[in-house]
């Protein structure tokens, strides 16, 4: 299943982070993205008939998870994209994750005004646990297709193909993988950001905003927590 953006997602923090002006961010966290894709496509390649995967296929996009201010970002973006590519299919998203919101909001374990965790794990995964039917509302209902493709979380694109993120070995994707063996795994397993990338963005994006925490899905697609600068 997915893992939390900020556990084995995550390696450990290094050097104090050089500011970026927010283009050079977005521009350092594409390049991100490509390589990363780039990665778990190559892994898809190498399982070739094990990997079942296609656009339309929705059991993977359940649940609510911890994604940290990176991806919040990068969803952000993606929204002011889309609103102008695409304003109506723009508004049903921000309908269908405001009503996340409203029925999520009363036992947040953390600040609804901001959409950020306070940081207590226990409530986090009681929280994600109890919501684990919650369609994402980047997902349109009748294509089954992700409105929001292009700019998902790295937990989304860590979907399929089992990986090693973290130095953490994660299983592959239970819906579209398999079954396989030991060796098949280990012959496909993906190992995206091998070098930390996220991680040093994430800091200089924390940095940035003078603020840390996850927040979920949902919020983000609302705007929250609101970029401060």
């Amino acid at each position: 299943g997915l893992a939390p953006a900020g556990s084995p997602l995550t390696m450990t923090r290094k050097a104090p982070p050089s500011p970026l002006s927010g283009p050079a961010l977005d521009a350092a966290d594409d390049a991100l993205v490509e390589e990363f894709d780039a990665e778990m496509a190559a892994s898809a390649s190498r399982a070739g008939p094990l990997f079942r995967c296609y656009a339309g296929r929705r059991d993977c996009c359940r649940g609510l998870f911890p994604i940290n201010l990176l991806d919040a970002r990068r969803l952000q973006r993606g929204m002011r994209a889309l609103e102008k590519e695409d304003p109506a299919r723009a508004r049903a998203v921000r309908t269908r994750a405001t009503r996340v919101v409203r029925r999520v909001a009363r036992n947040f374990p953390g600040d609804p005004s901001t959409g950020l965790f306070d940081g207590d794990e226990p409530s986090e995964e009681a929280f994600c646990s109890r919501h684990g039917a919650t369609r994402c509302p980047a997902l349109d209902g009748e294509s089954g297709k992700c409105d929001l493709y292009r700019w998902r979380p790295l937990a989304c694109r860590s979907m399929g193909p089992p990986v090693r993120l973290g130095g953490v070995n994660l299983d592959a994707c239970p819906y579209c993988f398999g079954p396989a063996s030991p060796d098949e795994v280990e012959r496909c397993r993906a190992v995206p950001d091998s070098e930390g990338r996220e991680d040093a963005l994430l800091d200089v994006l924390e940095a940035r905003e003078d603020r840390t925490g996850e927040t979920v899905i949902p919020f983000a697609l609302v705007g929250l927590p609101r970029p401060r600068r």
